[in-house]
């Protein structure tokens, strides 16, 4: 038996703050993170037809001792955040030496920052706030394949409540983008360049 699709459809939001910005960095040429996350989502949900009931943030942070810069940039965007009602998730940016080979044949150790735990805690909320019947739509604006599992086990969760459940994922795209696929298993919605552009923060938190 289909279980009956809800003419209102409530969505929470799920964004993977990293993977958001290095994708508008591919497609749009963004130098940082730009995005206007509230804004953002209300616009992908209003023209879907959805009402925005929750959003949340997720994303690494360097230690002030090993990038005082980018520290200090997501502390002020993350309390921006806070303050219009957006739950935020953050995790300290674990870091490790990475060797790089140059054009001239030459080898060189970088630091790289990576994030750990964050889409752990991302397929834990999607799935815990199904069972919970918090949406009718979780949309996660990421391209993360990692979380293709939790678009099935969203499915099961719709088939064990009888309850209508969509699962989405939403990412930058334009013809310099070098991913344009979205979550398998998941509904795609492809942002463009001036959808984009319209909702940048226009605040200076550098």
């Amino acid at each position: 038996m289909t279980a009956k699709e809800s003419v209102s459809k409530k969505a929470v939001i799920f964004i993977d703050g990293q993977n958001l910005y290095h994708c508008a960095r591919t497609a749009f040429g963004c130098t940082y993170p730009n995005y206007d996350i509230k804004r953002l989502a209300e616009v992908i949900c209003a023209k879907q037809g959805w009402v925005v009931g929750e959003i949340r943030f997720y994303t690494g942070v360097p230690d002030i001792s090993d990038d005082a810069f980018w520290h200090n940039f997501w502390s002020k965007k993350l309390a921006a955040m806070g303050q219009v009602g957006i739950k935020i998730f953050s995790r300290p940016l674990r870091y490790r030496n990475e060797k790089i080979k140059l054009p001239d044949g030459t080898t060189h150790t970088i630091l790289v920052g990576q994030e750990k735990g964050v889409d752990v805690r991302i397929a834990i909320d999607v799935i815990r706030l199904a069972h919970d019947k918090s949406y009718d739509v979780a949309l996660i604006f990421s391209q993360d394949q990692d979380l293709s599992e939790v678009a099935d086990e969203v499915r099961k969760i719709s088939e064990e409540q009888e309850r209508w459940i969509k699962i989405a994922s939403a990412f930058p795209v334009s013809p310099t983008s070098n991913n344009k696929r979205g979550i398998n298993n998941t509904d795609w919605i492809k942002i463009d360049r001036q959808t984009y552009e319209a909702c940048i923060d226009l605040r200076n938190y550098r």
